[in-house]
């Protein structure tokens, strides 16, 4: 919106306005707006939330201390949503594909979270959605997204091979190019690209959604893993940068830029009311939201497999879930005390802030590791 107005100003103005060109400071913009529209924004959804009697419901089998906790308001991720895409809208290039795609990806995830949140407050229990049914409409939102960025590569914007940390020159390839010359094997040719992109966001989605347990911890490990994003995004549209760090070069997804820095932004604002005691839980409405935006992020940027680095807290939570399961189911036993991983430290007597703080430390630890893999090939 602002972005036309920049281009279409009387000469004699357009010195002043020209600054707001470059997506640096568009994303400083947006980044700052987005933290002020949260912070103002904020006291009045929790009031509205409480208004509403939207409150949390706590599973039984769950940690006692966490029963103190019922009844506060929850879908507290209508306000990362709004804070987020609202600044985007503003300061953004709304005519660039992936801002559009990020845009279709947030709204999306947050409508199926919102939908599993509803049905929790109606039913007035800690179940939503269908596990099922919650899988099967993350698939058709990332299925969707991963055709628009194979329309992406015919307009060669965007790239399906596939960038490996450490090496320079392995990229391998997710489509069959050999098959393409055949429109009736186009779906074979296709499959491991697409099936690659709903591994990527529906993992990142349910990754952060299995994190979000305990007061400010997973928006503080979003906070991290998005400003790392931020860094990474603007140095592969960056000719020199990349160039440098020896990466693709993808000039288009500079403005993915700004939805990053008001992603930060926003999840900063919801940390102020998220933070321990919480006054407002996030709900599946922003952790749903949160991870598939992150994972849209990672494979427009061609960085699906620096993800596992970047969201390092959000891997090792979903795994412990993965291993407690697989665990229980063959052997009969249990690997920890309770999943996801931060419940196993709670059940061995680590206080609440103790973990939720060093979870952050940890996340700022494989944000930093990602970073140097840039150079490190």
């Amino acid at each position: 919106m602002f972005y036309y107005l920049v281009y279409h100003v009387p000469p004699r103005v357009a010195h002043v306005l020209n600054v707001f060109r470059y997506i640096t400071v568009r994303t400083a913009m947006a980044s700052l707006s987005a933290l002020f529209l949260g912070l103002v924004l904020g006291p009045w959804m929790v009031r509205r939330l409480r208004l509403l009697q939207i409150g949390q419901f706590i599973r039984e089998e769950g940690p006692r201390s966490h029963q103190s906790k019922a009844g506060t308001p929850t879908m507290g991720g209508l306000l990362i949503v709004a804070a987020t895409l609202l600044p985007t809208i503003f300061w953004a290039d709304l005519a660039d594909a992936y801002v559009l795609l990020a845009i279709f990806s947030m709204l999306a995830f947050a409508a199926i979270g919102f939908s599993d949140d509803y049905l929790k407050v109606v039913g007035k229990r800690n179940r939503g959605l269908a596990g099922q049914t919650k899988l099967f409409l993350q698939i058709i939102v990332s299925l969707i997204a991963g055709l628009a960025l194979l329309v992406m590569t015919v307009d060669g914007i965007y790239s399906t091979q596939l960038i490996v940390p450490f090496f320079k020159r392995f990229h391998p390839e997710l489509l069959f190019h050999s098959l393409l010359g055949r429109p009736y094997l186009w779906p074979v040719a296709f499959l491991p690209f697409l099936a690659f992109v709903v591994l990527v966001m529906v993992g990142s989605s349910n990754a952060v959604n299995l994190t979000d347990g305990l007061d400010g911890l997973a928006i503080g490990c979003v906070i991290i893993a998005a400003g790392a994003l931020t860094v990474l995004t603007y140095v592969t549209s960056h000719a020199r940068f990349s160039a440098y760090l020896d990466i693709q070069h993808l000039p288009q997804v500079g403005e993915l830029t700004i939805f990053c820095g008001a992603l930060v932004g926003a999840s900063m604002a919801f940390l102020w009311y998220n933070a321990h005691p919480a006054d407002v839980f996030m709900g599946d409405v922003g952790s749903l939201a949160i991870g598939g935006s992150i994972g849209l992020i990672a494979v427009a940027t061609k960085q699906e497999i620096l993800l596992l680095s970047v969201g390092g807290v959000f891997v090792l939570e979903a795994v412990s879930v993965i291993l407690q399961v697989a665990s229980f189911q063959m052997r009969g036993k249990r690997i920890f005390r309770m999943a996801p991983l931060h419940h196993h430290f709670e059940l061995a007597g680590w206080s609440e802030s103790k973990i939720i703080v060093r979870f952050w430390i940890i996340a700022l630890f494989f944000a930093l590791f990602s970073l140097t893999t840039l150079k490190l090939r």
